[in-house]
Formats: structure tokens, sequence, C-alpha cells
């Protein structure tokens, strides 16, 4: 019988690891396309991730990110979707949906990450979970501004990713402000 063994930056629970990784991807110049991208900032800034979570800013990222999402026990990815819902609505694509919500393009950079998670398909390291949890958005003008709608929606989302991530075990630290003399 084999020995544990460790691997970094993954925490040792018990004879399994179950690593996650949070990305958060969008073009910060095309108003709330951002989105994604500043939930991942704020649930850093809000919370400290144990080691087996790993936050990235994925931005527009493709192939690059393969190493990083090979098999993953979880990966929780945070974008704007376009569904066709109300600009400002909550979303969450998971289980059966998630092959149908990367083949129609929802996000509007979508093209790097269904790319990506085809190739981890292919090399069998494909995460054994995903969740797409977004916002639909309000514009994807040229702008480095979210629309005060969408940048409201932020602390939501950011409790959505919590809410995701602790129903699975995973235990984030809040940080606390450091008080002002």
């Amino acid at each position: 019988m084999q020995g544990p063994a460790w691997c970094w930056p993954f925490l040792w629970i018990g004879f399994y690891f179950m690593n996650a990784v949070v990305l958060g991807i969008g073009n910060t110049i095309l108003t709330d396309e951002a989105a994604g991208v500043r939930t991942v900032e704020a649930l850093e800034k809000a919370f400290k991730m144990p080691a087996n979570v790993l936050v990235i800013d994925g931005g527009t990222s493709g192939m690059e990110m393969i190493e990083d999402l090979s098999n993953l026990d979880f990966l929780l990815v945070i974008d704007v979707v376009l569904t066709g819902a109300e600009p400002g609505t909550l979303v969450k694509i998971a289980g059966d949906e998630i092959p149908v919500f990367f083949r129609d393009k929802l996000s509007p950079h979508q093209i790097g990450l269904p790319d990506v998670l085809a190739s981890l398909e292919l090399l069998d390291a494909i995460p054994k979970e995903i969740v797409v949890i977004g916002v639909e958005p309000i514009s994807l003008e040229l702008g480095t501004d979210m629309t005060p709608t969408i940048a409201a929606i932020v602390p939501q989302l950011v409790a959505m990713a919590v809410t995701e991530l602790t129903q699975r075990g995973y235990v984030l630290q809040p940080l606390t402000s450091p008080v002002l003399a």
C-alpha cells in the first residue's frame, strides 16, 4: 500500500487532496466585462484562502491556464454571461448545463476557456466539477469602470463564490480590516 503524498500548493486532507481553483475571467477595459476579475480581487481582499484553493485572475487568458486547471476537484469560474436575461441578473450554471454553456457563446470573450476545457478533456485532466457564476452585463463598451449596477453586484458574486466553496468543505478565513487609531 502506498503512503500519502504531498503536493504543494494543495493541502493534505486525509488520503486525498481536494484542490480547487476560483477563476475570474474578463476584460477590464470593457466596462462590465471586468466583473469576473473584480470579483476575484474582492474575494482575495476579503478572505484568506486555504492552501488547497488557488484564486486566479485569468483576464482574457487561454491555453496558458491549462496547467493550473488540470486535474482539479472543483473549478469555479466567475464571468459575465450572455443568457438573454435582464441585465444585472445573477446566473449560476452547473452540472448538465455546463456542456451546453460552453457550446453556446455565453461570454463575450469566450474563446480561451472552452478550448482549455476541451484540451483538458482530451488529456483526461478535466476538473471533476465545474460551476460558473456570473452576471448578465449592462454594457460591454470600451471603458475601465463597470456600470454602477454591475459594480454593486460584485459583493453578491463574492458571496456566491464563498457559498460554492464552503458547501464543498473549503474553509475560508475572513480577513479583518485593521483598526484605525
